[in-house]
């Protein structure tokens, strides 16, 4: 029989939990002393791409530790969510998260992944507002033009994307069910390669963004149909909203904020959203955000949480209402 008190017994038990805590306790302080990989989940060369590398510099100089970037690419972003959340939970593999993180579980089946319990929000970093452009060799030049010419010629002209469930492929179905169209779809592995195709002219349309679309405006080499938000935007005055073209209501807002694995320690968590929300007040990120189209926005980890909950329900009722799929 043990001779130990009471007391003592409950001391020595609390000293073992304070000993194995001891380890995550030290890691959390001493976060971050080596590089944080931040995976982009397109190829390099896209509005994310970009968006991304903007933040990760400002971020960077935050922490004191360099952020580097990481491109996967494909599957509309699952092999680059799924990396993440077989990752330690540790801080330093984090994914830079767009909607397709919020669509994926609703057009997909299976998925290696729970997007919501295997994932710890960090903060959102940027929005941009989808515009909807045109090659410039396209017998049409504005949203009016291009619903008569589809009308006119059904299944004969053809839009590409980022890729099947991404956020262009959704929103643009969304559309073309909303004008009663028919347009092929032409998915790619990031809106990079997409863009490319779409310049040289095999693809007629796509779901950009003012950041990658814009460099090529002036040429004519694209032709801006009309902005997928509610309000119209100061870099691109006098291109008109799908909204006041005669869909109400309708927009495209592509987001994106940055992810962690499950179990990463709240003091690391804390630590990050700190660096992100200090990065995004930056006037200059602000004005190199601005310059390409993008609005800086943070949000706290609850209100992130809430969000890509709240988004999930609205893909379901709307793909559900709309019958859309990545076919």
């Amino acid at each position: 029989m043990s001779t130990q008190s009471a007391p003592h017994r409950r001391s020595l038990v609390l000293g073992a939990l304070v000993l194995a805590a001891a380890p995550a306790l030290t890691s959390a302080a001493s976060y971050p002393d080596h590089p944080i990989t931040l995976i982009v989940p397109f190829p390099a060369g896209g509005t994310v791409d970009a968006t991304a590398r903007l933040a990760s510099a400002e971020i960077s100089k935050r922490l004191k530790t360099p952020v580097i970037i990481e491109n996967i690419g494909g599957a509309g972003g699952v092999i680059a969510s799924q990396r993440v959340a077989r990752a330690a939970p540790d801080g330093y593999t984090l994914l830079f998260a767009t909607p397709n993180h919020t669509i994926n579980p609703v057009i997909q089946s299976k998925l290696p992944f729970d997007t919501e319990r295997d994932f710890e929000p960090v903060s959102l970093v940027a929005q941009i507002p989808e515009l909807l452009v045109a090659n410039g060799q396209q017998p049409f030049s504005d949203l009016k033009g291009f619903i008569d010419y589809a009308r006119s010629h059904p299944g004969q002209l053809n839009y590409g994307s980022a890729g099947n469930g991404t956020l262009p492929h959704v929103t643009m179905e969304l559309l073309l069910l909303e004008l009663g169209l028919k347009v092929t779809h032409v998915p790619y592995k990031g809106a990079a390669p997409a863009m490319n195709d779409l310049l040289s002219g095999q693809v007629a349309i796509k779901m950009d963004t003012i950041t990658t679309s814009q460099p090529h405006i002036p040429s004519g080499r694209l032709k801006p149909l009309a902005l997928a938000s509610l309000q119209r935007s100061p870099l691109m005055p006098d291109v008109p909203t799908i909204a006041e073209s005669g869909l109400p209501g309708y927009q495209g807002i592509l987001w994106m904020g940055i992810l962690a694995p499950k179990g990463t320690p709240k003091p690391i968590i804390d630590t990050l959203h700190r660096a992100i929300a200090d990065a995004v007040k930056n006037p200059e990120l602000g004005q190199n955000f601005q310059a390409g189209g993008a609005e800086p926005i943070t949000n706290t980890p609850a209100e992130f949480r809430q969000m890509i909950s709240s988004e999930i329900t609205q893909w379901k009722d709307m793909i559900k209402r709309d019958n859309i799929t990545v076919n």
